[in-house]
């Protein structure tokens, strides 16, 4: 049964919470990726900063739905859900619309295991830690390379 550490891209390109936003993205499509560990600046891993974080800053800001009650203005969206909304539309560093707190896998987990979790959670790319560091990341493009085997790595 394959592992991670059979399909995982090694010594993956990481960002700074500081790094601005045009700079991830820029590295992000010159090295045609989907994602990227954030790490702080002792090396921890604090988030991960993805294409689709990124394309969320082009939507449109949501307003919010309200209704009348007794003459007052009731909101149906949470403003907290709007202030995130509003942050991620604003934001002008990685720290800003990075996801907090990523998900992460060990380098013996298995590649099913994996599929589940980018099926179930809509993660596209897992930052992989073996002792608490991170060495790795793993794709959807890494799982899918599986399911043909003999095509190799371009990189």
């Amino acid at each position: 049964m394959l592992k991670v550490k059979d399909i995982m891209t090694k010594d993956p390109v990481t960002v700074l919470p500081t790094t601005e936003i045009a700079h991830a993205t820029k590295l992000l499509l010159e090295k045609r990726i989907n994602g990227v560990p954030v790490m702080d600046e002792n090396g921890a891993l604090v988030g991960i900063l993805c294409q689709s974080d990124l394309i969320s800053q082009q939507k449109k800001l949501p307003i919010p739905s309200l209704f009348t009650f007794l003459d007052g203005l009731i909101p149906i969206t949470s403003m907290k859900h709007l202030e995130k909304e509003v942050q991620k539309v604003t934001a002008t560093t990685v720290e800003d619309i990075m996801s907090p707190n990523p998900t992460t896998v060990d380098t013996d987990t298995d590649i099913e295991t994996v599929a589940t979790l980018m099926v179930e959670k809509n993660f596209h790319t897992l930052p992989v830690t073996e002792g608490g560091e991170l060495v790795g990341v793993v794709g959807k493009e890494d799982v899918l390379r599986t399911l043909m085997p003999g095509t190799e790595k371009s990189q």
